[in-house]
């Protein structure tokens, strides 16, 4: 039997497990309505999102505890946050904000523009360590007008600018307690923090020095981990978790749907998944065999281990945005011509390589289905398996690997590619002279046909293997309202969530 029919099976005892418990009438009261419990697959960790990158600390924090200048509503669109309103010079160089009067963190901290100046000024600092440092190295210098007014200017304009202070990366944070918001956060936002039982859960409540109490409806919420899909589907019958906005069972979806208790909603993210290859190591750094690795790859089949949800991609860029364009024909799968590719690089009998895997239901079935697929080829795949931490110190930091695979769930994340250290290794002056013409693009129709020579510019030169874009399945209970259908950046919107 293979591991992905056993872990199916596991996941039908988890339901029948978390079925027979539910039917103990233990949970019969249902949940407190001031009280809302969210199962996560990673465990964030820090808490702090200018100091890490993975994508858990932004759903827990982001704009839950932290807030931005702009907020990225449930469409992706950019709108007021931190700032109440914001004008932009003709020539796209001077961003002028003004900010919330009367806003307060959590320990009772005034905001003001000093502040705001001082969280800005971290992003692109000589010394700053932000996870997203090069989307903020455009900006010159940031200036106190008076308390409430900010003035950015850019050394050359910036079209993606809005959107990147709206992220959790550009989380406004107060001098007294920016070196300590890794384990105990302080934020302006409607929840502030309680408390972590590492490797089990995050408590936040309500915040009373929240601008808006009326938008608040719930007094507690509780991000519990829950890392093994079958488990994840047995806390939910169980009641010990009302929420999987990013379930990870998929296989398990048309069982759910029939669960009136339940509702199932599948909508899109911002994730690419893809087989991350490290194109600073041999034999990567062939194009040659990165190549012969997308000729390879099967999209068919990795969304069906996916049970059917997912899109094809063949480059790294959402679907659903008006940019996209499809380059999955770019190298067709064709094994022969792939096989002819690597004796042409120097490898006729293929070679071996390791596939550090982290661990989440999507990089766990895909890992086994890429593994088969170029062993077609001759290349002898190994799997390890990683820990979140792991993953995160060996492969995105050291860039210690060979293969990984992972989703990629910020929006307008082409940057990556042009980013000198990142993990991929991938160094090409021609996406970096495009990825410039990109970012300084004023009018919106031509950095669209930009952004689409960028994609296939990746494409061509087969970076990575790319996959499929990950689909957003929620689950959750059915009277709770107000959770986001899809996911156009890698955060948990709770103002307005409540129960019925």
């Amino acid at each position: 039997m293979d591991a992905v029919n056993r872990r199916h099976l596991l996941a039908l005892a988890g339901v029948a497990t978390g079925a027979s418990v539910l039917g103990t009438g233990a949970r019969a009261q249902g949940p407190a309505k001031n009280r809302l419990v969210i199962g996560m697959s990673l465990e964030p960790p820090v808490l702090d999102p200018t100091k890490n990158a993975a994508a858990a600390i932004r759903e827990v924090t982001t704009p839950t505890i932290f807030e931005a200048l702009g907020r990225i509503d449930r469409t992706g669109a950019v709108g007021p946050g931190l700032a109440e309103s914001w004008t932009v010079s003709p020539d796209g160089k001077e961003y002028v904000f003004k900010i919330r009067p009367g806003v307060k963190f959590h320990d009772g901290e005034a905001l003001d523009a000093g502040v705001v100046k001082f969280s800005l000024d971290r992003l692109f600092a000589p010394d700053s360590t932000n996870p997203a440092k090069s989307l903020y190295t455009d900006i010159d210098k940031v200036e106190v007008v008076d308390p409430l007014t900010v003035k950015v200017t850019l050394k050359s304009p910036n079209s993606f600018l809005l959107y990147s202070l709206s992220m959790g990366d550009a989380g406004i944070m107060h001098p007294k307690t920016a070196a300590t918001n890794d384990k105990n956060p302080v934020g302006t936002g409607p929840f502030m923090f309680k408390e972590r039982k590492e490797g089990d859960s995050i408590t936040l409540v309500r915040a009373p020095t929240w601008r808006d109490p009326a938008s608040i409806k719930l007094d507690t919420v509780v991000f519990k981990i829950v890392k093994d899909p079958s488990a994840q589907v047995s806390a939910l019958l169980a009641g010990d978790v009302d929420a999987f906005p990013g379930f990870q069972a998929p296989e398990l979806v048309e069982r759910l749907k029939k669960d009136l208790r339940f509702v199932v909603v599948v909508g899109t993210t911002e994730g690419e998944v893809i087989l991350a290859t490290n194109n600073a190591r041999k034999p990567f750094s062939d194009p040659r065999v990165r190549q012969a690795i997308a000729r390879t790859i099967d999209r068919d089949e990795l969304i069906s281990a996916e049970s059917g949800f997912g899109v094809p991609i063949g480059s790294h860029f959402a679907p659903h945005n008006k940019a996209y364009i499809d380059l999955v024909k770019t190298y067709p799968l064709d094994p022969g011509a792939a096989k002819k590719l690597l004796t042409e690089a120097g490898y006729p009998d293929g070679f071996s390589t390791t596939l550090k895997l982290p661990p989440v239901g999507y990089a766990q079935r895909a890992g086994e289905v890429i593994a088969n697929q170029l062993g077609k080829i001759g290349i002898k795949v190994s799997i390890s398996q990683l820990q979140w931490p792991q993953w995160l110190s060996e492969v995105f930091k050291e860039r210690n690997y060979d293969l990984t695979i992972v989703a990629h769930t910020e929006a307008n994340d082409l940057d990556r590619y042009a980013r000198d250290g990142y993990y991929w290794g991938y160094d090409s002056p021609e996406f970096k002279a495009k990825w410039r013409e990109v970012v300084a693009a004023t009018d919106m129709a031509k950095r669209d046909e930009l952004l689409k020579d960028a994609q296939r510019i990746v494409a061509r030169d087969a970076v990575n293997g790319y996959l499929f874009q990950l689909a957003k399945i929620g689950v959750w209970k059915k009277d709770l309202v107000g959770l986001w259908e899809n996911s156009p950046a890698p955060q948990l919107d709770l103002t307005g969530v409540h129960w019925k």
